[in-house]
């Protein structure tokens, strides 16, 4: 961790009556200090692999696609370390935390999109499937304007809160040495999840995705535990689960059809499962997410 005097605190230009601020910038390298503020932060980071990321007590080289969201007051910023880049693109956008406010977060809509905001704190890394998918979104907000750029921006949040995400802060990343290479964590879970993401309509099991990333079964389950605080079979069902809340409001596939194209082979299991972790059936999430309201006489 930097000690306070190291960081510097950033005062923005975002006023009370901003919903949201955007910088595109177009840059030869990174010459800003390490900073904190009060306003949350998405950056995404195009064409600097190479450079160093520190976030808090973590610091990490990136590749060419970056998009990280950041909390409040949270340390951080990009140093140009081994980056050789000189046609770097950064898109910053700063919007207030309780850019949802008023109750907002309670509704059960908005689960998901309270679940990364409360883990923004210790900072948020995206996945290049991700990236992929969502900068040409957010490239196109700086050419937005009004109300319509006020939605675009919930609309990433949205997709962005739906997406796996890997935290930051508070997990101790190691490098283990096996079969003389060296494999860092974050590197780990991200081939992880990657691999989960392209095969959860499929019957995978945790030995078979632990050949994937060439990693013991103990040791890649112990890893994954503590880099996510989830077990194997808990990640598993939390992508099926993003996928089928997204079919669910996007769709309109019956519910054994969303389960199936999801990966689960067992109705019953799945509507337990779902009922457990949603808090409510498939059919009622679908209908408060789509704002129907079931009037019981």
């Amino acid at each position: 961790m930097m000690k306070a005097n190291e960081v510097f605190r950033e005062i923005t230009p975002l006023t009370p009556g901003d919903c949201f601020l955007l910088f595109d910038r177009n840059k030869k390298r990174f010459d800003f200090p390490v900073h904190r503020h009060h306003e949350m932060e998405l950056n995404l980071i195009l064409n600097a692999g190479g450079a160093k990321r520190v976030v808090g007590n973590h610091s990490a080289e990136i590749t060419n696609i970056e998009l990280v969201l950041l909390g409040p007051n949270l340390e951080h910023g990009w140093l140009n370390h081994n980056c050789r880049g000189e046609n770097i693109r950064e898109i910053t956008i700063q919007f207030q935390h309780d850019i949802l406010s008023g109750g907002m977060f309670d509704r059960e809509q908005m689960q998901m999109l309270k679940t990364m905001f409360n883990v923004s704190a210790k900072g948020i890394v995206f996945g290049a499937e991700t990236v992929n998918k969502l900068a040409p979104m957010i490239s196109a907000l700086s050419g937005k304007s009004g109300f319509d750029s006020v939605i675009a921006l919930l609309k990433i949040l949205h997709e962005l809160s739906l997406s796996p995400y890997q935290c930051l802060l508070d997990q101790n990343t190691v490098e283990i040495n096996l079969l003389k290479e060296k494999i860092q964590e974050d590197d780990f879970v991200e081939r992880v999840f990657s691999f989960m993401n392209a095969n959860y309509q499929q019957a995978i099991s945790l030995n078979e995705t632990a050949q994937t990333v060439k990693v013991p079964g103990k040791l890649f389950s112990r890893i994954l535990k503590r880099r996510t605080g989830l077990t194997f079979k808990d990640c598993l069902t939390q992508i099926r689960l993003g996928h089928v809340s997204r079919l669910l409001i996007e769709n309109n596939y019956s519910v054994g059809e969303i389960a199936y194209r999801c990966g689960f082979s067992n109705l019953a299991n799945f509507n337990r499962v779902f009922k457990l972790k949603k808090k409510c059936t498939p059919k009622q999430f679908r209908d408060k997410y789509n704002g129907n309201r079931v009037v019981v006489y």
